[in-house]
């Protein structure tokens, strides 16, 4: 198998994490997590979002390379 066709071992995620003003004192955080290589995203504002995303992400990943 051609070095270009090999599936990667490794992935690159980007996330980003803010404090929203909600009004009346409070904050919430927020965060947009980005599969860098094929640029899908998620806005996300609890952890079990983040977490089911990189999840799906990374078996999605996985059966692809399997299928090749």
């Amino acid at each position: 198998m051609d070095e270009n066709q090999q599936p990667h071992r490794s992935h690159l995620f980007a996330v980003r994490l803010w404090r929203e003003e909600l009004g009346a004192g409070q904050t919430e955080w927020r965060g947009k997590v980005q599969y860098v290589i094929g640029g899908e995203r998620r806005y996300f504002r609890d952890w079990s979002t983040l977490v089911s995303f990189l999840s799906a992400k990374l078996q999605e990943i996985e059966d692809c390379a399997d299928a090749v």
